[in-house]
């Protein structure tokens, strides 16, 4: 069963987080959910690594501020910036010792890329390795939620205005009866071609606990970040990226621009896919993070291949 304790950050901040395997592992894996979700969101990828690692490997995950079963936070901290500092103060606090694989979904990872950006010497001290999955350095450059640009552009400008609003609603949550009405808007949304129900079902719950501050706050710096200098300046630190071909949130050409900038990703793409890879593909994602989590133990002879 995974422990699960809270962190308390600087400003009162409290974070839910869930850790499995042995405190002295030689590995720690952590996982960032994407934004309005929360740590479920890898209940494959934990099961996988699990089962994988025979007790090399310590996963941690957490809810991030204004999700799941963290705590709301000052509009003024909605950002990823502040985000960037909670995962350095979350390792410190977690994984004080030892090498981590960071792998990031969506707003997860953009996380990371703020991490290796305003804690550059922490993150080169500690970082063994990297998954991106369904993410972008570049804000919404590219969204155009698989529509024509016109009709995208309206559809932004609607959703920053309606993000200002609800910015301001404090700790409130979302009405369960709303998003269960929303449900199919959410499915063409967040999935591709194929959706499993209870995958629906885990979203709309995660959406539910997140905190109107935080679906509505966090939007300004997603859409405005720009990280590739960053990822140009991180060396030969392994990593891989993930994106599905209808991914309408972080479309392909997000995933390629971050391959560019760190030669050293692995990029996959998949077929029929959405923006909830891993749901949607788990066996891919968990190979990808296996293979980097490979590379980080410079063992592989001692780990199983995925079957």
């Amino acid at each position: 069963m995974p422990e699960q304790f809270e962190v308390r950050l600087p400003d009162d901040v409290r974070l839910h987080v869930e850790t499995t395997g042995p405190a002295d592992a030689e590995l720690t894996v952590v996982l960032l959910h994407g934004w309005t979700l929360d740590g479920r969101s890898w209940h494959r990828q934990l099961a996988g690594l699990e089962e994988l690692t025979a007790g090399r490997v310590r996963v941690v995950a957490y809810d991030a501020r204004g999700h799941g079963r963290s705590s709301c936070m000052a509009l003024r901290t909605a950002t990823l910036a502040q985000l960037g500092d909670d995962l350095a103060a979350v390792l410190d606090e977690v994984a004080p010792t030892g090498p981590v694989v960071l792998v990031g979904h969506s707003m997860g990872g953009m996380t990371i890329m703020e991490y290796a950006h305003r804690h550059p010497g922490h993150f080169t001290a500690r970082t063994a390795g990297l998954v991106f999955v369904s993410t972008t350095a570049e804000g919404h450059t590219h969204t155009a939620y698989g529509l024509s640009p016109r009709i995208a552009r309206l559809i932004r400008l609607a959703e920053t205005t309606g993000a200002g609003v609800l910015a301001r609603c404090g700790a409130w949550r979302p009405p369960r009866a709303l998003l269960r009405a929303l449900r199919p808007s959410l499915r063409w949304l967040l999935f591709g071609d194929r959706c499993d129900p209870t995958d629906i079902r885990l979203v709309t719950s995660a959406v539910a606990r997140a905190t109107l501050r935080s679906i509505g706050g966090f939007r300004a710096s997603i859409g405005t970040q720009h990280r590739l200098d960053t990822l140009t300046e991180l060396g030969n630190v392994p990593a891989a990226a993930l994106v599905g071909d209808r991914d309408r949130l972080t479309p392909p050409p997000c995933a390629e621009s971050i391959a560019g900038a760190l030669p050293t990703t692995d990029l996959t793409v998949c077929p029929g896919a959405g923006h909830m890879l891993m749901m949607e593909r788990p066996d891919e994602v968990n190979a990808a993070l296996l293979g980097v989590v490979r590379q980080a133990l410079d063992d592989t002879a001692a780990l199983e291949p995925l079957g």
